[in-house]
């Protein structure tokens, strides 16, 4: 084997009229060949969806090369998210400590989770949306909603995949057009593109040129991130809601519980909103009063380091004078996840900092957390203002109750359908 050779294994999901099968393949990622039998693995997928999915599976899309790639923060094999500890992917990328992924250069971490890729697309353009209280920012991508899907017109996935390529955190790239380049000089990979946008030619004489032809990386991952592949809608909870399975009695309980006393539907929304499908999201931001990580490798080199999340990326704006105002009130606030997969595989880690290890724990957080019996448990907040009350901290939740809202939420796992379904 080569020595720059990386083994890269993948759950190839391949989508039927009917059901959903998993085929599991070995990858060696050691030209240009490799990623054309990944891109065309997958018969259903469109032409803009094969080359966004050759690029977010390609190692090679880091500096140095086969360091990572886009699904070394967010596997299939984990639920679309990061690991917890230890390798990232078994197909390129370092490793992570407590959920905080390290980037291509070794020592390198980001000082976020990663959150899901699958579901993602959902997420509609970031606007400040006005209400009968205070108004709310709703939408956009990354935790702190600064892919707003302005750069990218009305598509905040295609601009969120344009960072990490980007960042020095992350795959490391010096800027867009070494990021280009690399599809410039592969003949596989103009294939592909000109498949996607009818045309071989990349422009990157100017600057405006290079946005553009950099914008259409993004649109090709976006695009395969929207896919059937990656958004299944193929878990327990679906086949439940098709009327093809029943759940049991502790699945049930927790249900019902999710929609009432553990009150998890008030930001994890569980009813279709203009016949889109369920995503468990209402795009909205919070500060949970979520304590700090405190084996986060950014308090390595910052020990007084507070994320101030949508607030922080507010208080930057330069353009829209309105969103800078607000930063204050917003100070500590992240995006709300999508559940869908948040109960696949084990070594993850949860929330924006990766603060909590197991389902369990974030359930008995949401209950408890100003509960007086337990004032002494938790940790101070990360950021101590503008904590969301009323919803969540003394819920009165038993133990028995809590167990069933974690049995609920892993019926949102994608691949109930599959049989043949493992995690590699």
């Amino acid at each position: 084997m080569k020595s720059k050779s990386v083994l890269f294994i993948a759950a190839i999901l391949l989508i039927s009229c009917n059901k959903d099968v998993i085929v599991e393949n070995d990858f060696e990622i050691l030209d240009d060949n490799d990623i054309v039998k990944l891109a065309n693995s997958n018969a259903s997928l469109s032409s803009l969806e094969r080359l966004g999915k050759a690029i977010y599976f390609d190692p090679r899309f880091s500096e140095p090369i086969y360091r990572q790639s886009c699904s070394s923060c967010h596997s299939p094999n984990n639920g679309w998210v990061g690991f917890g500890a230890g390798p990232r992917s078994r197909g390129g990328g370092r490793g992570a400590i407590a959920g905080i992924p390290e980037g291509a250069v070794f020592g390198k971490y980001g000082g976020r989770a990663s959150p899901s890729a699958a579901y993602a697309t959902f997420s509609p353009v970031f606007r400040l949306e006005k209400g009968t209280g205070d108004d709310e920012f709703i939408g956009g991508l990354f935790w702190d909603g600064r892919a707003t899907g302005r750069r990218v017109p009305g598509n905040p996935a295609a601009e969120q995949a344009l960072g990490p390529l980007v960042s020095p955190s992350e795959q490391n790239h010096a800027n867009p057009l070494q990021v280009l380049n690399k599809i410039i000089t592969s003949e596989s990979y103009l294939t592909l593109w000109s498949n996607a946008f009818g045309t071989r030619t990349i422009p990157t004489a100017t600057a405006l040129e290079i946005e553009k032809s950099y914008q259409r990386v993004g649109i090709a991952i976006s695009a395969y991130e929207g896919s059937l592949e990656v958004n299944q809608f193929s878990s327990k909870y679906d086949a439940y809601l098709r009327k093809e399975v029943e759940l049991t009695p502790l699945e049930k309980k927790g249900l019902e519980l999710f929609n009432s006393d553990a009150k998890c539907f008030r930001c994890h929304t569980s009813e279709s909103v203009a016949g889109r499908p369920v995503i468990f999201s209402d795009f909205k931001y919070y500060n949970l009063g979520i304590p700090k990580n405190l084996q986060n490798p950014r308090y390595w080199t910052d020990p007084n380091f507070v994320d101030l999340g949508l607030g922080g990326y507010l208080k930057n704006q330069t353009i829209n004078l309105g969103w800078r105002e607000a930063a204050n009130k917003n100070y500590g606030k992240f995006k709300t996840p999508t559940l869908r997969n948040v109960g696949k595989a084990n070594n993850r880690r949860f929330m924006h900092n990766g603060a909590f290890k197991t389902l369990e724990e974030v359930v008995h957080f949401y209950n408890t957390r100003d509960d007086s019996d337990f004032r002494n448990f938790w940790p101070s907040p990360e950021y101590g203002e503008n904590i969301q009350n009323g919803w969540m901290g003394n819920l009165g939740l038993t133990p028995y109750q809590e167990s069933a809202v974690v049995a609920f939420m892993k019926t949102l796992s994608d691949g109930f359908n599959n049989p043949t379904q493992r995690i590699l």
